[in-house]
């Protein structure tokens, strides 16, 4: 069963590099963002380290939009 995550993205108009950057994480199976409820879903391919995964996605949305914020 593959686990799921979601984070919060404030920045509309940078979910979409943050989307691509996320995707980009070894571990990710699919990062999807939701422009309406500025979430993003982040899907982990089987026996992935989620926690460690998720510290790799938070540092590549902070690379590419360094000024958004990402919550948990």
């Amino acid at each position: 069963m593959k686990k799921n995550y979601e984070i919060y993205v404030d920045c509309a108009s940078c979910a979409q590099k943050m989307e691509d950057a996320a995707n980009k994480v070894e571990g990710v199976d699919k990062a999807t963002v939701s422009f309406m409820t500025q979430k993003m879903k982040i899907e982990f391919k089987d026996g992935a380290d989620c926690e460690q995964v998720m510290k790799n996605v938070e540092e590549a949305c902070k690379r590419v939009e360094p000024d958004c914020e990402v919550r948990h």
